[in-house]
């Protein structure tokens, strides 16, 4: 144990000697980083081991090799056992053996760096190609180095399956809606039976339409940079989502241009008047706000489940990989008390150093290449039985979906009419959460039921290999030694029982520290979950954040229009909310998927840092330090696996800030998308807003009749030139009056506004002034406790706060001045349509000329003009 902790400091100092030699002479060409890479081996490769390894020379038993007089060779069981590597095996990260191996990669895996933080070691990492999987059951039968990558774009492909499936329900139920007001319009007799299924017809057709562009993109996506469709590399996995989510926001958008068109036409079918049709227009926003709830509250549900299955698909396959590993280490243990029997025989001379190593080389050939055989039996039951449960898993999904697809086909076909068009939305939503639920069981008892095969297949290899070795020893002990030593057979005997009882407390010793090896798996798989729900809760206040700030702004807007009627500003601010659940969707999962995303590029060096800490961890627990040495050089070790802890730190964050930059520009550009379109929702509620007031403008006022009265007027014999003069000086004096009468309440009014905006800054100012002082109070406080950047984030946001309310105070002001303006105005329109009025009277009766009978404006139109 000295042994192996010294080696692996001296790993770690051949680890930090070599990045820096990397980074000096780091070149264009890639050559020489090849060779360095290649040059790059544990601290074992001197010359002399690489030699070794080369001619398969093997040295004494308590070296790395031990010499055959064959001239053959096999590993030391003292060795990393590599000749025994079961299927799927981890190859780049050996557990047993010397730790001074934890830094080091198999070629084969792309992680032939010895250092855990190495630039040219990730950007192999990036490229290399990994499995492409479908199902969990498939990941049994991967090379473990995969096993992570693998697991973590099964995440990935959920959550893209669940968004899909949940973007066509949201179609269906869209479609649904439409034609329920369109069969009632055909109910009212507003439209024909033809007129109804034609456009229903075409509504579908125009979303089948858009979902088949949608999947054109998808698939153009999927096939770009596919050398092989077996196989993938992060690097494109990467590259995928991102332009995944590319595809998803432009439909997103096509998806609003199509229901703003069918919602007109339905609106066009209706033939109705302005104000019902706006009304309409409120009740199909409703009823597709209540839409996405369902689907928003689902997804959350969904996603969660994914995750959760992450982390019991991981356990799975570490029970697996426990298993795999079990065999041979225990094997190692029973041979190497076999060796120390034989050791004991040699010093007794009864039997010599050659012979001994001959027993032992032929031992551990046989032993070995029965477990090989053994072993590719194995991996081939193993993948036989995930293809054929892969096949019945296959055939029991179409069967439940021919069933479902029945289920939601008769539900559609039922006739609901508007008042009820809640109720359909829980229905089918219902249903089709009940089909999500039933075929994620099936898949969730499909993915146990597989591990357990998979997990009896080993436990049978287990079996085999003991029995095999047990017959093997008995063969030695009973057979081979009577003959050479001229020992007894009840002496060999004696030897078996020995061999026997020396093994009863290495296995017990050896399940404890296995037992111990499981509990920090799980203690490092607890704080990966840990990890998940902090993601999770940063994604629900990034949501929150960003609903908060948007429904600000659209308030904000609306509030400066100020001329919309209540009606009108509830629709706008229906259509935002809208608008925005989608956005707000693809955040969530946008973010769970860069998680992931961040987890896999992480994951080499991750696990490479847990089995560091693992192996030290056993290691301390299992020897505690007996001298000065053993504890510095514990202490050395410890030092490593915190600066290595603290580089993986920097490193993650630092993936974590580039995968935030990436989303939040993604989610700049829906939102871009979401201004331009609530920009054509507003311009066109304005647009209806001023055909109405011109509408109640352009009515007949009268205007035949003042025609015909100033002709009346000139040809009346009634009216002379004076009386009509008069008339008219006296009308433009009451109109000057009326005037200078609403310039005088204006200007006062005007004046009143500015005193009461001065008492409302004046308390303002005041807190303002206390803030300062406090401020100043603590700015030296500030100095040391806080950073720079956070006295600078702190100004910012004080800064803008000022601002805020300052344009708050600006805008309660002027809607004060607008609204008083625009009493001011209305009460002098109707002060000179009364004038008007009376000229108009006194006139007809001086011409003598009847005048038509009309209502004066009533003190309630008063007001509501």
């Amino acid at each position: 144990q000295k042994d192996d902790s010294q080696r692996l400091l001296e790993s770690f100092n051949s680890d930090e000697t070599e990045h820096t030699l990397m980074k000096s002479k780091a070149e264009p060409c890639t050559s020489k980083e090849d060779i360095v890479l290649e040059d790059s081996e544990s601290p074992l490769n001197s010359n002399v081991t690489a030699f070794a390894l080369k001619a398969k020379v093997i040295y004494p038993i308590n070296q790395k090799f031990r010499p055959l007089a064959d001239g053959s060779s096999n590993p030391s069981l003292h060795e990393n056992p590599k000749q025994a590597v079961l299927p799927n095996q981890v190859m780049e990260t050996s557990t047993s053996g010397s730790l001074g191996s934890l830094s080091q990669g198999d070629k084969e895996d792309c992680s032939s760096s010895t250092t855990i933080h190495s630039t040219t070691s990730d950007d192999r990492f990036q490229a290399r190609a990994f499995l492409k999987v479908t199902s969990f059951p498939e990941v049994l039968t991967c090379e473990s180095f995969d096993v992570k990558l693998c697991l973590c774009s099964l995440v990935l492909k959920d959550l893209m399956l669940l968004d899909t499936e949940l973007r066509k329900e949201k179609h269906v139920m869209f479609t649904q809606i439409l034609k329920i007001y369109l069969t009632d319009f055909c109910h009212k007799k507003k439209i024909t039976d033809d007129l109804l299924k034609k456009t229903l017809l075409i509504q579908e057709n125009d979303f089948e339409e858009l979902q088949n562009q949608l999947d054109s993109r998808l698939q153009n996506t999927e096939m770009s940079g596919a050398h092989n469709s077996e196989y993938q590399t992060l690097e494109d996995l990467e590259r995928k989502e991102r332009e995944y989510s590319e595809h998803i926001i432009d439909n997103m958008e096509d998806f609003w241009k199509q229901t703003d068109k069918a919602q007109q036409a339905v609106l066009d079918q209706s033939k109705c008047s302005s104000a019902k049709a706006t009304k309409i227009a409120m009740d199909l926003t409703e009823k597709m706000i209540a839409v996405e709830s369902l689907l928003s509250e689902s997804r959350d549900l969904r996603a969660m489940d994914i995750r959760e299955s992450l982390f019991n698909w991981e356990l799975m396959v570490k029970m697996i990989d426990s298993l795999k590993s079990y065999i041979p280490e225990e094997c190692k243990c029973r041979l190497n008390i076999v060796s120390n029997i034989l050791d004991h025989l040699t010093v007794k001379n009864s039997l010599s150093v050659r012979q001994k190593e001959e027993f032992l080389t032929d031992l551990h050939k046989a032993f070995w290449e029965q477990l090989a055989d053994f072993s590719n039996e194995c991996i081939q039951q193993s993948k036989d039985l995930i293809l054929k449960r892969l096949e019945c898993r296959r055939k029991k999904i179409e069967e439940f979906k021919h069933r479902q697809k029945a289920e939601q086909g008769s539900l559609l076909s039922k006739t609901f009419h508007i008042e009820n068009v809640h109720d359909f939305l829980k229905a089918y939503h219902g249903l089709l959460e009940k089909h999500r639920q039933a075929q994620w069981e099936l898949e969730e008892e499909d993915d146990y039921k597989s591990t357990e095969t998979v997990a009896d297949l080993y436990k049978e290899l287990y079996t085999k290999a003991s029995r095999a070795l047990a017959e093997l020893v008995t063969k030695l002990f009973l057979q081979t030694l009577p003959v050479v030593t001229g020992l007894s057979v009840r002496e060999c005997e004696l030897l078996k029982e020995e061999w026997q009882e020396n093994l009863v407390p290495q296995l017990e010793k050896w399940e404890t520290h296995h037992q111990r090896r499981w509990k920090l798996y799980k203690e490092q798989l607890l704080q990966e979950k840990k990890l998940w729900l902090k993601e999770y809760a940063l994604s629900a206040v990034m949501k929150k954040h960003l609903s908060e700030k948007q429904e600000k702004i659209i308030q904000g807007v609306v509030s400066r229009l100020g001329c919309l009627s209540d009606e009108s500003v509830n629709y706008i601010l229906q259509k935002h909310q809208l608008l925005l659940c989608p956005v707000l969707t693809r955040l969530t999962l946008r973010r769970l998927g860069m998680a992931a995303l961040a987890r896999m590029r992480m994951s080499r060096k991750k696990s490479l840092l847990q089995e560091l800490r693992e192996q030290h961890t056993l290691q301390k627990g299992s020897s505690p330090c007996q001298d000065e040495d053993q504890w510095q050089l514990q202490k050395a070790v410890e030092s490593h696996i915190l600066e290595e802890e603290e580089k993986l730190e920097e490193e993650t964050q630092q993936t974590h800030l580039e995968f935030h930059q990436q989303l939040v520009a993604e989610i700049q550009e829906a939102l871009h998308f979401l201004q331009q379109h609530m920009e054509q929702v507003i311009g066109q509620t304005l647009l209806q807003y001023a055909r109405r007031e011109a509408g109640k403008k352009s009515t007949d006022d009268g205007q035949d009749f003042k025609e015909r009265l100033v002709e009346a007027a000139v040809e009346s014999v009634y009216g002379t030139s004076n009386n009509i003069s008069r008339l008219v000086q006296n009308y433009y004096l009451q109109l000057g009056k009326i005037v200078e009468d609403y310039e005088g309440k204006k200007l006062q009014q005007l004046k009143s506004i500015q005193a009461e905006r001065g008492e409302r800054n004046r308390p303002r100012k005041k807190q303002e002034n206390e803030l300062a002082l406090k401020e100043k109070q603590t700015e030296g406080l500030l100095i040391v406790s806080s950073t720079v950047h956070q006295r600078m984030v702190l100004q910012q946001k004080k800064v803008l706060s000022q601002f805020e309310l300052q344009q708050q105070v600006r805008l309660e002001s002027l809607k004060q001045k607008l609204l008083g303006l625009h009493h001011l105005e209305s009460e002098l329109e109707n002060q000179l349509k009364e004038a008007e009025q009376d000229f108009v009277s006194e006139l007809a009766a001086l011409a003598r000329i009847p005048v038509p009978v009309k209502k004066k404006p009533s003190k309630r139109s008063k007001a509501a003009g």
